[in-house]
């Protein structure tokens, strides 16, 4: 995963991303970490290289699949293992 933003080095004003969007990039793949897009000071974007992106995404994916399945248990909504292997096969 990414390492930790270092404010002093990975904010960018959104005008040097438009003067030279290859220098922002490349420093997201040397630095491994994000980049923070800013516009009048406040943040606009991120930069971020699209391994990391992906992973995220794919852990968000996990951890939204973790609670609803939680929430299942918690209403009842469960099928006893036995039951599961028997109707695929699987007894």
């Amino acid at each position: 995963m990414a390492g930790a933003v270092k404010f002093s080095q990975d904010v960018v004003p959104l005008g040097d991303m438009k003067v030279n969007p290859g220098k922002v990039v490349r420093r997201v793949d040397e630095t491994g970490r994000p980049v923070l897009l800013t516009s009048h000071g406040r943040g606009v974007a991120v930069v971020q290289a699209l391994s990391e992106y992906e992973a995220a995404q794919e852990e968000r994916e996990f951890m939204r699949a973790v609670v609803a399945g939680l929430a299942d248990i918690g209403a009842g909504r469960v099928v006893p293992l036995a039951d599961v292997k028997r109707r695929l096969g699987l007894d």
